[in-house]
């Protein structure tokens, strides 16, 4: 069983992160948004209206598999796909060339794509998913082997598209992305949903474990605090692990008492923590 009894919505002008293990049901699930396959059960609506030929026009998806064609010169494949899209052609090459130069790629427009870096190549992707201006946007993995410089700017563009009213189910193995860019989150593991709904909210439903101290002097004896598990750091920063919640303010007491406290944090449990419980304890 690839998927069993997802449900989630996308609203307008959101991006949605689908999270999980290899082999979680998340391509599967992409696959079923864009009409490659179909359950076998339930229903898939886009707007209220079901998959059809004008819904496949609003489609946008960047797979992980990257699958433009080498040979072929950038700006002719681009092109040609937004005009299987419906797009005209003239209108197609006015956004090519508005994404190129977002990209600072204009120089690419005339070579083949076996001739870009692979990073270009990604880029090119992104815009051969987007040219047609999607109300509906699929990436799957759409940062994977960027530099910093590149995953800014792809960050930039999607965060355009999500404030031009886009609908963006967004894939990725890097939690500190979804959390920068999402509300919403499914996380998926061996085909069921295990954890679903607003980040926020669900960063509640979990314990707070690490505490940041700064101080100007060394402290002693953090270590000995009852509910304090771990301390680690240098003499004047440490982040200690702790067992409960109720052994922060006596840290904070202890740290006052011996030194000047630049930084106290409680600090909330990260996305990635929270995926790795939520999907660890249901492989022991």
């Amino acid at each position: 069983m690839a998927v069993d009894r997802i449900s989630l919505g996308v609203q307008e002008g959101e991006i949605y992160g689908l999270l999980g293990a290899n082999g979680a049901g998340k391509t599967t699930t992409m696959r079923m948004v864009l009409g490659l396959i179909y359950p076998d059960d339930g229903s898939i609506t886009y707007g209220g209206k079901a998959y059809g030929a004008d819904v496949q026009r609003l489609v946008g998806y960047l797979p992980e598999e990257r699958g433009l064609y080498p040979k072929v010169k950038v700006s002719e494949q681009i092109i040609y796909l937004a005009k299987l899209r419906g797009m005209n052609g003239a209108e197609a090459d006015k956004n090519l060339r508005y994404w190129m130069k977002k990209f600072e790629a204009e120089e690419y427009y005339d070579k083949r794509i076996e001739e870009l870096s692979k990073g270009n190549q990604q880029k090119m992707g992104f815009i051969a998913a987007v040219v047609h201006r999607p109300e509906i946007l699929i990436l799957d993995e759409a940062f994977s082997g960027l530099d910093p410089v590149n995953v800014e700017l792809l960050k930039l563009a999607v965060k355009e598209l999500r404030d031009q009213g886009a609908s963006i189910l967004f894939s990725t193995h890097r939690m500190e992305h979804v959390e920068e860019l999402c509300r919403n989150i499914t996380i998926l593991d061996r085909s069921k949903t295990v954890l679903q709904g607003d980040i926020r909210e669900i960063k509640n439903r979990f314990p707070r474990e690490q505490i940041l101290l700064k101080t100007s002097s060394p402290v002693e004896g953090l270590d000995q605090i009852q509910g304090v598990t771990s301390v680690e750091g240098t003499p004047d920063q440490y982040l200690l692990k702790i067992s409960d919640e109720a052994a922060a303010p006596l840290v904070l007491t202890e740290a006052i008492r011996q030194s000047d406290v630049r930084h106290f944090e409680v600090k909330e449990p990260t996305l990635n923590q929270i995926f790795i419980r939520s999907v660890g304890e249901r492989h022991e």
